[in-house]
């Protein structure tokens, strides 16, 4: 086994010089370009479509007379509807990621997301009249067989009964949204995905101007001067956005304190936790639970400590590598890796992640215009997934690769829904992507040398970390900066900086000294602009996966197969209807703390491996 790592990482050294993948997605499954005739036949059909759909059934929804079929024929055709104008969607979305500096695609999302608002307005009716109508007519109608499919969906949507406003209003958000919100979005993405980063070569003294990813990655890199470099530009670069992105936050912060306002949502998080299907209390709890156990976060940043030989960690020695990199890993060796955790776990996840590869569902390369961060998108259950990265050669491109492509195949085998229920909550929806990240994780294990465990062992701890108590630190961020703009009004630089720093600081206690540089990189993250309060489901994916994991070993091929279950179902039940598949209650504190055993377990493990080393 040993020698078979070695094997592994000669392949990688001598792929020192290799370049990044020109890894390309193809999107025709969607659309031949922006230009394709087929977009514009795709809106006429949907609006025709609508209308008829409104002159049919408005009206009939809240009624006493409703009927299963009529109920039945209705989410049908809308869901019909909604499930086409969806690609136009994912083809804007996912053409925009990968060229968001052409002004171009930037006109054409924007189109798009015009067209979807003006067929919503017409379609509104539906739902507002679902949630309207008596409880005792849709639970007696929902026993029907003919709804079975829609039972959940139905179920979801009513729960959100007590926040409607009238039609009038709703309408009068969804039309306000493309200039308010969503464009503000939209600024966000286009500024970080474009802004240049002066990045100095301590070496020789030249200045690139980098992209956010090649600075983020170089923070990572062995040499503490190249890192703190990194940082430098990082800091810089986000100096010069320092005004707009400060004021886009504060706007996005007083957008949602408005609509919850006037909807009546009793606190900010309030929406992301129906809409995960979730209880505040369970919320509470783990989030509680994280922050509670924050100790380990110090304990593993003490022995980093040590093993860097560094009198005190900082900002930029977060994710420093143990020993200098003696590997890059090329496009071909990850695939190898990855299809092959996936395939000794089963069959069906290495068959669904190999469809990535082989039909040029995933974008790679890196390039100048492409938007920072990693995703897959599901699209819909009639075309396929795409999956979103920029490889660079990296270990860690490895653990992304594996993680969204874990995302790929809860997709695809989601595939077996229909529209409505083809979309899991996020807490479970990260459930597929960090269980392919312990598959890889495990299988490189195996293979490793003592030296190489002390490596992997550190970068998979600092990926759960990041993952469980940075999210969770970041979720309580997120709640500060939302009541203190309620309650203060309009924030400064300082404020967001002064909240980022203390919970950031809290979660790392005396093992990490965070700089004064790291108060301004709340800036750039993403989900606090996009999807507010996203973040716990990460903390939830992790913990699970760790628990459950657990389990898989213990239960073989058995587990597998109900595994692979869970996924096939889809969004068609609810996160704790899915877990009691794999006989898991998401309220019991007793399994979330066998989550953070596990990581306990792998902590001191890497301290056993350290002791063996160093001695």
């Amino acid at each position: 086994m040993t020698r078979q790592r070695r094997k592994y990482t000669a392949t990688m050294s001598a792929a020192q010089e290799i370049a990044p993948p020109k890894v390309r997605w193809d999107l025709s499954v969607l659309f031949s370009g922006l230009d394709d005739p087929k977009i514009e036949q795709v809106w006429q059909k949907a609006h025709a479509d609508a209308d008829a759909f409104d002159a049919r059934y408005r009206g009939k929804i809240d009624s006493d007379n409703l009927d299963a079929g009529t109920l039945g024929s209705a989410l049908e055709q809308i869901e019909a509807i909604y499930n086409d104008v969806a690609k136009p969607m994912a083809f804007a979305n996912l053409t925009f990621a990968t060229d968001s500096n052409d002004p171009k695609v930037g006109a054409f999302l924007q189109k798009q997301q015009e067209r979807a608002t003006s067929l919503s307005v017409k379609l509104m009716f539906f739902d507002l009249e679902l949630q309207a109508a008596k409880e005792e007519v849709i639970e007696r109608l929902l026993q029907d067989d003919r709804l079975a499919n829609y039972r959940h969906h139905v179920r979801t949507t009513r729960a959100f009964s007590p926040y409607r406003l009238s039609e009038k209003e709703e309408i009068i958000l969804e039309e306000t949204a493309n200039t308010g919100s969503r464009a503000w979005v939209r600024l966000f993405e286009e500024l970080t995905a474009n802004q240049s980063f002066p990045l100095k070569n301590p070496d020789t003294g030249q200045v690139i101007e980098a992209t956010q990813q090649q600075v983020l990655a170089q923070l990572r890199d062995e040499s503490r001067v190249k890192r703190q470099a990194a940082a430098d530009a990082l800091t810089d670069g986000l100096a010069q956005l320092e005004r707009v992105l400060v004021y886009n936050y504060n706007t996005l912060l007083q957008d949602k304190s408005v609509e919850d306002r006037l909807r009546k949502l009793e606190y900010p998080e309030k929406s992301r936790h129906m809409s995960n299907e979730l209880e505040k209390p369970t919320v509470d709890l783990v989030m509680r639970m994280c922050h509670d156990r924050y100790g380990l976060v110090e304990r593993f940043y003490n022995v980093k400590k040590q093993i860097l030989g560094l009198s005190e960690l900082t900002h930029i020695d977060r994710y420093a590598p143990l020993f200098a990199a003696e590997e890059k890993v090329g496009w071909d060796e990850a695939r190898h890796v990855v299809l092959g955790a996936f395939g000794d776990f089963s069959p069906v996840m290495r068959a669904r992640a190999d469809e990535f590869f082989e039909k040029s569902w995933i974008d790679a390369e890196p390039r100048k215009g492409k938007t920072g961060g990693a995703f897959c998108s599901y699209v819909t259950p009639d075309t396929h997934p795409f999956v979103f990265q920029t490889y660079q050669n990296q270990m860690d491109d490895v653990m992304t690769l594996a993680h969204e492509l874990g995302h790929g195949v809860h997709a695809s085998l989601s595939r077996a829904q229909t529209y409505f229920n083809f979309h899991g909550t996020l807490p479970l929806a990260e459930l597929a992507s960090t269980f392919g990240e312990m598959l890889v994780f495990e299988k490189l294990v195996a293979q490793a040398s003592l030296k190489d465990k002390l490596a992997l062992y550190a970068d998979k701890i600092e990926g759960i970390f990041a993952t469980v108590f940075r999210q969770a630190a970041m979720f309580s961020f997120e709640q500060r900066c939302h009541r203190a703009r309620r309650e203060q009004g309009e924030l400064t630089a300082e404020q967001f900086g002064d909240i980022w720093q203390d919970e950031m600081q809290q979660m790392f206690a005396s093992s990490v000294k965070l700089g004064e540089q790291h108060r301004t990189w709340w800036s750039y993250v993403g989900h606090f602009i996009f999807a507010p309060f996203y973040v716990y489901a990460y903390s939830f994916g992790e913990l699970l996966v760790l628990s459950l994991y657990g389990m898989a070993k213990k239960e073989g091929p058995a587990f597998a197969d109900r595994y692979i279950s869970v996924l096939q179902a889809g969004g068609s039940l609810s996160p704790k209807e899915l877990m009691a598949m794999v006989d898991v209650d998401l309220d019991s504190r007793q399994f979330w703390q066998g989550g953070f055993d596990s990581l306990e377990k792998m902590v001191s493990e890497f301290e056993g491996f350290w002791n063996e080393y160093s001695s």
